[in-house]
């Protein structure tokens, strides 16, 4: 008895030795942005607040250490190698690209890596499982429900009989949605066509061709480089009749007809979170399985909805049963502009 006693008070004195060392201390957490779009600065934004939000809980303190490699590798490489420098903590890998680059920079130094808005962290090999990472990484998901989207399309118009895949063949998070639309679509007997491109103006010349076909709606899934041209076709889009589907609500603040998918300011908290259980808590990042997130958001842009004919109530009722919310929005840059 007396030494289970002194066990378990040699045990009090270590977590209070533990807890009086993470308060009052100070971590460095590395954030590399894939590309400027409202998507991943949204979840920026939030991880950050998030952590300010935990610090002050916490009596500790993160400095964030931010850069965007805008898409671009070998910049992306030396902006990790300027965090290895700076003796970040962790880092953070925010979409696909990065997470990849991270984990091959962090494979000999073992820095914690927490990604950020990964659709399929499996198929990118960053993780043995969902449940059970493997390694120094772990993160957040927002892995999109094909089929539910196409529910979508085909419940504003059931004589939908061509639909568009707009997406960039070089995004890794597209490769798995567009593989699922082509198989949904041909046990539907929907003709598509693939529209591609991985620049701004190759996404305006794949937008153009799309109306010149006459497609019934377009569908394009968490693609990055389609969310940062959206602002630049989602008019011409609109002025055709053309709605566009999309996997994230952010593609409806710049122009898109619907986006539905995760909250992304709730993925960037809860990638904090998972930050903050690393950094002063302590917990292991192979043990911590990923986060992924109820796809059941529909995101209508109501300007397009009439810009394109449709009426917001009459699509909210025919979205309804495929949805657990169907919300409106209007075009902005960035969610920060609704509240001007």
């Amino acid at each position: 008895m007396k030494r289970i006693t002194a066990v378990a008070l040699t045990l009090v004195l270590v977590l209070t030795a533990a807890f009086a060392l993470a308060e009052g201390a100070s971590f460095k957490v590395g954030i590399c942005n894939f590309v400027d779009d409202a998507s991943l600065n949204q979840i920026v934004e939030n991880i950050q607040a998030r952590l300010a939000e935990i610090g002050a809980e916490k009596g500790v303190s993160f400095e964030i250490l931010y850069d965007n490699c805008n898409a671009d590798a070998s910049v992306m490489q030396q902006i990790i190698a300027n965090f290895f420098a700076e003796d970040a903590d962790l880092l953070v890998g925010i979409a696909t690209p990065v997470a990849m680059t991270m984990q091959a920079m962090t494979e000999e130094n073992g820095v914690p890596v927490v990604f950020a808005a990964v659709s399929d962290p499996l198929s990118a090999g960053l993780v043995e499982s969902l449940e059970a990472p493997g390694a120094n990484i772990t993160g957040t998901s927002d892995y999109l429900d094909t089929g539910a989207v196409l529910n979508l399309i085909f419940a504003a118009d059931p004589d939908a009989d061509l639909v568009g895949l707009l997406y960039d063949v070089g995004q890794d998070a597209s490769a798995t949605p567009i593989e699922h639309a082509k198989a949904e679509l041909g046990a539907r007997g929907v003709a598509y066509r693939e529209y591609t491109g991985t620049t701004v103006a190759e996404v305006i010349q794949a937008a153009d061709a799309l109306i010149a076909d006459g497609v019934d709606a377009v569908f394009t899934p968490t693609d990055n480089t389609i969310m940062t041209a959206e602002l630049s076709i989602y008019e011409a889009l609109a002025a055709a009749g053309i709605p566009h589907y999309t996997g994230a609500d952010s593609f409806a603040l710049n122009g898109a007809f619907l986006g539905y998918g995760v909250d992304y300011a709730n993925l960037g908290r809860e990638t904090g979170d998972m930050i903050a259980d690393i950094l002063v808590n302590g917990a292991d990042p192979a043990a911590t399985p990923v986060k992924t997130f109820d796809n059941g958001t529909a995101t209508v842009n109501t300007e397009t909805c009439s810009a394109i004919g449709l009426d917001f109530d009459t699509v909210s009722a025919a979205f309804a049963p495929y949805c657990t919310k169907v919300q409106p929005i209007t075009t902005a840059e960035s969610f920060g502009d609704l509240a001007k």
